[in-house]
């Protein structure tokens, strides 16, 4: 089965030495290090999009600019790119740096049940293999483990879409230990690339029993 993975990272990168989103980053911790989100959020996708290219899944990474590019623009990408597949074999994963004070990690979609809360639940399933002893931070009021939320790249793309909040980058546990290890972003990574498998294969099964 074709299918497409558009990969969004958030936010902007850094250009010379300057971060191009303000806000978008963690404190400059005691050893001297900082996390910078939209370096993050590339860094992750970027390893997402070798896997699954590995796999010999179409993909396409919407905003390969370090420039923070608006969310319309990243939008009306998404939603050109998906054009050329039927509607339900495409698929947006936007990937974020989480702050604010917590931990864990989060996965939110459009209010509502649609595709994306089957993709959510296979990403959920996913991190929970990979970090068993990490919270997933869950909403299941409505009987899954995805936030619904109104965010604009979850509202306005065409496809399936699924943001994730990829742990806390004001925590300095998770920050120093997971987000800005290797280590830690290949779990992230794997993590994505798990799931969006067993989307795929799923969405496999069910168009081959039809």
């Amino acid at each position: 089965m074709k299918a497409l993975i558009l990969l969004d990272p958030g936010h902007g990168g850094i250009i010379n030495n300057v971060y191009q989103t303000a806000g978008k980053r963690s404190p400059l911790w005691s050893n001297g290090q900082q996390l910078f989100e939209g370096e993050f959020n590339r860094a992750i996708t970027q390893g997402i999009s070798q896997a699954l290219t590995l796999y010999g899944i179409d993909n396409k990474i919407i905003v390969p600019e370090l420039e923070d590019i608006s969310l319309r623009s990243r939008v009306d990408r998404a939603n050109f790119l998906a054009q050329q597949y039927p509607h339900h074999r495409c698929l947006l994963i936007s990937v974020h740096a989480n702050a604010g004070g917590g931990k864990g990690v989060e996965i939110f979609t459009s209010r509502g049940q649609t595709e994306s809360d089957i993709v959510a639940d296979h990403l959920a399933h996913a991190f929970s293999q990979i970090f068993p002893n990490k919270p997933l931070r869950s909403d299941y009021r409505d009987g899954d483990s995805d936030k619904e939320r109104g965010f604009y790249m979850l509202r306005k793309t065409t496809m399936a879409a699924v943001l994730t909040e990829n742990f806390f980058m004001d925590n300095e546990i998770e920050c120093c230990l997971i987000l800005m290890s290797p280590k830690g972003r290949q779990k992230i990574i794997d993590y994505h690339v798990q799931g969006i498998l067993a989307w795929v294969e799923q969405r496999f099964r069910v168009e081959s029993s039809e």
